[in-house]
């Protein structure tokens, strides 16, 4: 553990690493309970960093105020992804959440998990080292109902997966849907992934209106640009929910020919967002002075559909008081 800085109010924020023993090295802050760097060894020895991250806590404090979040290596909160208008519906009351994104509420508004200091409560050395840190979010906070707690752990496996576990209880009936929101590429972090190759175990996507709200329809991917059921170079632009199979934990896949590097991301989730950017629009620099733009990294957002308060038919997204939210998803990396 090292001080990696102190937030405005003055609260510590401390870096975490973890090394397993094929010598793959996690480094995470508590600010945001961020994965800021992932060093995965090649066959040549060499580490190769293959997320996005800031040196300091100062630019991830800044990050938020650019012209859009890129949340780098963040974890997404209260509800990730958008929901419709910032309003939805529970047990007959109407939740009016705070607006941040077009008129409609983005990762829980402003007042977000990805802003606040997270107490870390084990960090375990040794065989598939882990790091487990806790929040709780009072009620009312982004106009949610219920003192919902989490307990997040990152382990770092002795197969190079990086293995990510959320559970929470709430107080009160509440609408929940957390999220990881790393940046990959597999180049590292400075590179590009446009010639890195995607693959989405699905034929399904979420259809979107143009603020990127599901209008509830399911649209089949076959012949659309949607379609990386077999493999193909990463897309240039793309904010889509895709949407996995039924107890089919494979989600997607990214491979980059440069580092014969390959990552295979697996979810009990019902859905996987994917997103490629990392833009810092030339105004914060990123880990080792890169220069972070719209090709810099892509996102596997593994969680429930965005908006899901607002469509019966979507999975459902209420945490009941007395229930437990679990969520589990595993990036796997292998050099082939």
């Amino acid at each position: 553990m090292k001080l990696f800085g102190k937030t405005p109010d003055g609260k510590e924020v401390n870096s975490y690493e973890l090394i397993n023993s094929k010598g793959a090295k996690l480094e995470v802050i508590n600010y945001g309970a961020t994965v800021s760097s992932l060093k995965i060894p090649l066959k040549n020895g060499e580490l190769v960093d293959v997320v996005l991250g800031f040196d300091n806590l100062e630019n991830y404090i800044n990050s938020f105020d650019l012209p859009s979040a890129p949340y780098l290596g963040t974890t997404v909160g209260r509800y990730a992804g958008r929901i419709n208008n910032a309003v939805f519906t529970l047990n007959g009351e109407t939740i009016h959440l705070e607006k941040n994104n077009n008129g409609n509420s983005l990762h829980g508004g402003d007042n977000n998990f990805s802003k606040r200091v997270w107490d870390v409560k084990a960090v375990n050395e040794g065989s598939n080292p882990s790091i487990t840190l806790t929040y709780l979010s009072p009620a009312n906070e982004g106009n949610y109902p219920g003192d919902l707690s989490i307990e997040l752990t990152y382990t770092l496996s002795e197969d190079n997966e990086l293995i990510i576990g959320y559970v929470a209880k709430t107080t009160e009936d509440t609408a929940v849907n957390l999220t990881h929101h790393s940046y990959f590429n597999l180049d590292g972090h400075s590179g590009s992934v446009v010639n890195q190759k995607l693959t989405v175990n699905t034929k399904q996507v979420l259809e979107v209106k143009l603020d990127c709200i599901p209008t509830g329809r399911v649209l089949e991917v076959d012949n659309t640009p949607f379609d990386f059921f077999t493999q193909k170079n990463c897309p240039t632009s793309i904010d889509n929910t895709f949407v996995l199979k039924s107890k089919e934990e494979l989600a997607a896949i990214l491979f980059s020919e440069k580092n014969n590097l390959k990552m295979t991301v697996y979810t009990d989730q019902p859905g996987v967002h994917i997103y490629v950017g990392g833009n810092c629009f030339n105004k914060i620099k990123g880990k080792e002075n890169a220069d972070y733009h719209t090709l810099s990294g892509i996102c596997f957002e593994t969680q429930n559909f965005p908006d899901a308060p607002n469509h019966k038919h979507f999975p459902n997204s209420i945490l009941k008081k007395g229930d437990t939210y679990s969520h589990n998803t595993t990036y796997k990396f292998e050099t082939l």
